[in-house]
């Protein structure tokens, strides 16, 4: 089956893929426009896992776009899915809940509070806001509404009247053990556990077998709305069928010819629908890759529907780092929504862009997520000077914007950490973060937030969110008498060399040369020595001066970037607070 391989080079994976799709799609449908999918449940909060399905088919039918080829990004809300369980944050608070199980997506009511009609609506909003953030274009396909108006009918019955050969297909892998020494691969980390479930269309449902043969249709109950059904008749030539529900015992005989309450399993739906519309390019996550699995299962059964399996790579999941305040007790994951409170949507597509589908990677909600916005500045500025590796600045671009522009972006882009230092230090003091912010470059000072802006307001939700209140950043009120008192003089001596330097060195940069000199000049040697310059000691020297600094200026071992610090806290309180 067509499967594009995963090549190890680190040249970039999306142009790779846009050539095999390109040259598929004027195989199969010279002319017509370039059918790209993914499939998501909203069955939940749909997380960064989740965002992968979305991301690798965008990415890889923008690169299309952007050779000229019309492209429709297609994607399927598996709405229409059965509520297969109670949510973790609500099972054995509000037991009601339980009873919709078995109900379309749709037909379950929202959560409580939430303005959209039902259950689907309400996570399928979120998703879509986040996703016009990223720039992500797409085609919304609700599974609902296709089922239920009918689109599918002649699809249905071709199904029914195939029923045994679906069966024939599904009943090598019934019994089929696993092959033998392969791994499937295993989540990252625990908060990627319950991602691993993926949606209720990955339950692996293949159609119900009893004393009247296999059906792979599903009708929903016709009165408790539920899918605990089983087929116990059906004639080719009427399309009669007759069902009986499980959960409140009534049974009735409907037309399939007329009927829209039901659908397809999902081992014949997603084939189906590959047929349907075309799709040429859909990836599937690493749970589809065992036999006997959907994708597995349905590159046979797509034929039936005289249609072709998509090429597409097995993606590996997402895993995330730090969750401090996220509901993960609650029984969550992150949300595209979550990660873009707290990072602008070109760092959050980067790290959907650099890696290759089938490796896993995680998202950053705790203090590695300085150290990736390091890595992007640093990667935005060799893109400007033209110094970066192609693969590398070809991510970029993808980060920065789709093939119909670039992404809003921060006019002045400040490094995040230095941003988040502010932040926590001025605790949402707005007028204190612009002082703060000006006097970085005094060259070229800030003229107002809205220059630092969003990054800035990702910093301060990050501060906010993931920061716990006791690691947040408070500047003394007074002068710490006792410790003053204690300092030897070498410590005296020290405080002084700074005090000295400071209204000359009042900038970012300046700070910066300042704090790192005086132990060097405390030592013999030149504020501007290097470290190959330097002996060993004087990076000890440097860590017990900062630490005292620290606890002069905060009461902590640690903080801040002390320029950052300084800046914050303002000459004449820093002068203050170490004594003078």
């Amino acid at each position: 089956m067509p499967i594009v391989a995963q090549s190890t080079e680190t040249t970039d994976w999306v142009s790779r893929f846009a050539d095999e799709v390109i040259a598929e799609s004027e195989r199969r449908a010279p002319g017509k426009p370039v059918v790209v999918a993914s499939g998501l449940s909203p069955s939940g909060p749909i997380h960064l896992g989740n965002l992968r399905e979305v991301m690798t088919p965008h990415l890889v039918g923008d690169e299309v776009r952007r050779r000229g080829h019309e492209v429709r990004h297609l994607i399927s809300w598996d709405d229409y899915d059965r509520y297969r369980k109670v949510p973790a944050g609500l099972a054995g608070v509000d037991e009601s809940w339980a009873e919709h199980i078995g109900k379309p997506l749709t037909s379950v009511p929202a959560p409580n509070g939430s303005p959209h009609p039902n259950w689907a609506e309400h996570f399928k909003a979120a998703m879509t806001e986040s996703l016009a953030e990223m720039g992500v274009e797409f085609d919304g396909i609700s599974q609902t509404a296709q089922y239920t108006s009918g689109v599918y009918r002649e699809q249905i019955l071709h199904a029914m009247r195939h029923r045994r050969d679906i069966d024939a297909i599904l009943a090598q892998y019934r019994t089929k053990p696993k092959a033998a020494g392969k791994k499937s691969q295993k989540p990252v980390d625990e908060a990627e556990l319950e991602a691993a479930e993926g949606s209720g269309a990955a339950a692996e449902d293949d159609g119900s077998q009893g004393s009247a043969g296999y059906f792979p249709y599903k009708p929903y109950c016709g009165n408790c709305e539920k899918d605990l059904t089983t087929v116990t008749a059906y004639d080719d030539d009427s399309t009669e069928l007759t069902y009986a529900c499980t959960a409140c015992g009534f049974s009735e005989t409907v037309r399939l010819s007329e009927f829209n309450r039901g659908k397809l399993v999902w081992k014949v739906d997603w084939p189906m629908r590959w047929a349907y519309e075309g799709v040429v390019f859909e990836p599937s996550g690493v749970d589809h890759s065992s036999p006997g699995s959907s994708f597995q299962v349905g590159g046979q059964i797509v034929g039936i529907f005289d249609g072709e399996q998509p090429i597409g790579p097995m993606y590996a999941f997402v895993g995330i780092s730090g969750m401090a305040k996220m509901s993960s007790s609650k029984g969550g994951v992150p949300t595209p929504a979550d990660a873009l409170k707290i990072m602008e949507p070109q760092l959050l597509r980067w790290l959907y862009a650099r890696r290759r589908p089938n490796q896993s990677f995680k998202i950053a909600f705790d203090q590695e997520i300085q150290r990736l916005y390091d890595e992007w500045d640093r990667l935005d500025a060799k893109v400007a000077d033209g110094s970066a590796l192609p693969a590398d600045a070809a991510a970029h671009a993808r980060a920065v914007g789709t093939a119909t522009g670039e992404l809003p972006r921060t006019p002045r882009p400040l490094p995040y950490r230095t941003l988040a230092s502010v932040a926590d230090i001025t605790a949402g003091h707005e007028d204190q973060a612009l002082r703060i912010l000006s006097e970085l470059d005094p060259a070229n000072p800030l003229a107002t937030l809205a220059e630092a802006r969003p990054r800035y307001d990702k910093a301060e939700a990050w501060i906010n969110t993931q920061v716990p209140a006791d690691q947040r950043t408070v500047v003394r009120r007074e002068p710490d008498a006792e410790l003053l008192k204690s300092l030897d003089e070498p410590s005296r001596q020290s405080l002084r060399l700074l005090l000295d330097g400071l209204a000359g060195q009042w900038s970012l940069d300046g700070l910066t040369h300042l704090v790192y000199g005086v132990p060097k000049v405390q030592a013999g040697f030149s504020a501007d020595a290097t470290p190959k310059e330097l002996p060993p000691e004087i990076k000890t020297a440097q860590r017990t001066f900062f630490a005292l600094l620290y606890h002069l200026l905060v009461g902590r071992d640690t903080g801040p970037r002390l320029p950052t610090l300084l800046l914050a806290v303002g000459q004449e309180r820093v002068r203050t607070l170490l004594g003078e």
